[in-house]
């Protein structure tokens, strides 16, 4: 009988646990997990309950060298103006265009931009990766991972996120030891952003479409390199067990039963600052047009948005807007102690299972409520005050481009068409299972991961 693997497990944020650890990828395995965490000791408590692991240990302390943040930084800023040209896209530069605070950062940024005008071709920005290859080498972490990987002797390692800070070097140790590293893309929509920080043996990706684009922007990726298979994130919506009875979910939340429930997702503040408006709007329209009879909003918002900017809308439309919060942990100042709970795990899935539609602005929450046949309404319109920002720039961003029809999703285009939108949703069907099919092509993703860790 052959021994079994010893995978290590590297999942340095909170959406890792909720897809990689809640599910079923390494559930009741054979492989041998050891741990890979910065996980404060309760969350370590609770995920071993989850999960049955081999063994756990604390990733060392990494501070990134200035030389390091440089050359990270100007590949980044490099690849963003390759892929720019490359897909005629001018919406990818915004993810370089954010504020910056200080003088410093403002001094650095300034200059890792002025040096990314001296490398403007693909060859150029493969010996930028070589010299920051060569740099997280020589961070004194390279050698404690180094050791402590060493002494697992494991044949794997197996990263939840393909642009973790700490993740270059810790891999950078695994390949010179002789282990197979994998890591997944985190999000449909990661790739053309230029975090691609890891250099791995193994890429997993949802889709054939999101392997395309992995091999068109990293052309020097081979194929074979590039496993599809699935996502876990969505495996949850088909688990009887994840969906809150009826009568328990109506009473905590206080729903009207006899009212459809329209769930208004909420954006980051960063991807949608406007968030609070559009919720305003949408109830304001509810009630002057007489809707809020037919319906209610149950307001779910981003879960790391911890901002008290949606206050007074829903102090203002108390009993139309009920609030479902996200039920994440957050008794911890780090970033990796931040996760969803199990119980958010079914909140969210009982949210998708009740609510008649969703409402958010360019959200992966069309795919999640699309796991029920649920229809999503995208806002496609400015506020008057808007300054700086547009929702055009949003829906221009590259991986819309994956939307084989317009009519994937229905678009709220002015407050003033709500109504008459609402109306017409029962008689129009949506196509958001198309979309599915491409961008997630398979939700039954956990048998497949696995499998690729173990024969690659």
């Amino acid at each position: 009988m052959s021994k079994p693997e010893d995978i290590v497990l590297f999942v340095p944020d909170g959406v890792g646990i909720r897809n990689y650890l809640y599910a079923d990828v390494f559930k009741n395995r054979k492989a041998n997990l050891h741990l890979y965490h910065n996980f404060d000791p309760d969350t370590l408590d609770r995920l071993k309950s989850e999960l049955s692991f081999t063994s756990d240990h604390e990733i060392p302390a990494y501070s990134e060298s200035i030389k390091e943040k440089y050359y990270r930084e100007l590949i980044h800023y490099c690849r963003l103006k390759l892929n720019t040209e490359r897909t005629e896209n001018s919406t990818i530069m915004h993810l370089w265009n954010k504020p910056r605070k200080g003088f410093k950062q403002k001094l650095f940024y300034g200059f890792v931009t002025f040096m990314g005008n001296f490398y403007s071709n693909y060859k150029a920005v493969l010996k930028l990766e070589k010299r920051y290859q060569s740099e997280i080498r020589s961070n004194p972490i390279y050698q404690e991972v180094s050791a402590q990987l060493a002494a697992l002797n494991a044949q794997t390692l197996f990263c939840t996120h393909q642009r973790a800070l700490k993740a270059p070097p810790i891999f950078a140790a695994a390949q010179d030891l002789g282990l197979k590293t994998a890591t997944v893309i985190y999000s449909w929509d990661n790739i053309p952003k230029a975090r691609l920080a890891l250099q791995a043996d193994i890429y997993l990706v949802w889709s054939a479409y999101m392997k395309e684009q992995l091999l068109a922007f990293y052309p020097e990726l081979d194929p074979e390199q590039i496993k599809t298979t699935g996502t876990p994130q969505f495996e949850a919506y088909k688990d009887p067990k994840n969906i809150i009875p009826k009568e328990v979910f109506y009473e905590q939340y206080r729903l009207d039963p006899a009212k459809k429930i329209i769930c208004f997702s909420g954006d980051d503040e960063y991807t949608s600052p406007y968030d609070p408006t559009y919720l305003h709007d949408f109830a304001a329209q509810l009630q002057e047009s007489g809707l809020e009879s037919k319906y209610q909003i149950l307001f779910r918002r981003c879960p790391v948005d911890v901002s008290g900017r949606y206050d007074d809308v829903v102090a203002k439309f108390e009993g139309l807007i009920i609030e479902a919060p996200p039920l994440w942990n957050f008794n911890s100042n780090v970033w990796s102690a931040v996760y969803p709970t199990q119980d958010d795990v079914k909140l969210l899935v009982s949210v998708a299972h009740y609510s008649d539609m969703v409402v958010n602005l360019g959200s992966t929450m069309a795919f999640d409520f699309g796991m029920f046949g649920k229809p999503c309404i995208y806002i496609n319109y400015d506020p008057p005050k808007a300054t700086g920002w547009s929702v055009n720039m949003i829906y221009n961003f590259e991986h819309f481009k994956s939307m084989p029809d317009p009519a994937a999703v229905f678009w709220w285009e002015s407050p003033e068409s709500l109504p008459e939108l609402l109306q017409s949703i029962p008689r129009r069907k949506s196509k958001i299972g198309d979309w599915m099919d491409i961008v997630i092509e398979d939700t039954a993703a956990s048998d497949r991961i696995y499998e690729a860790l173990i024969n690659g």
